[in-house]
């Protein structure tokens, strides 16, 4: 199995992650940077997994 990244999978990928990052800020609402950046790497991990998921079912 061969997973290919495009241009457009890795803008999805930042628009998921963003997107993510910003609806667990306003659900939770850290207090520290901490909090902020794990919030982002969490984002990011789903993002990447949302669209791997998407170019699997697509293959």
């Amino acid at each position: 199995m061969s997973v290919h990244l495009h241009n457009a999978d890795i803008v999805m990928i930042i628009t998921l992650a963003l997107l993510g990052a910003l609806l667990l800020a306003l659900r939770f609402r850290p207090a520290s940077w901490k909090g902020i950046v794990l919030e982002a790497l969490a984002a990011n991990a789903a993002a990447i997994a949302a669209i791997v998921a998407f170019e699997m079912l697509m293959a």
